[in-house]
């Protein structure tokens, strides 16, 4: 019984701070946007401006053997 008295108003004390940060997020905005950051995932952001093709045919293929030699 003496458990009691000091468990419920620990749980009340607990469910308000609950309750509060809860009411702090809401008023913040976190809960703004729920579907935009599982669609962000989706496109890529690091997608590169288009560049005109190099000028020079053997750096657009460069050789495959690693040292120079077209096989």
């Amino acid at each position: 019984m003496n458990t009691l008295l000091l468990l419920i108003p620990v749980a009340l004390v607990l469910g308000l701070l609950g309750l509060g940060a809860f009411l702090w997020a809401l008023r913040s905005g976190q809960f703004d946007d729920l579907d935009g950051a599982a669609n962000r995932i989706l496109f890529d952001d690091d997608e590169m401006p288009d560049q005109p093709p190099p000028k020079d045919p053997a750096a657009a293929n460069p050789p495959k053997d690693g040292q120079g030699n077209k096989p």
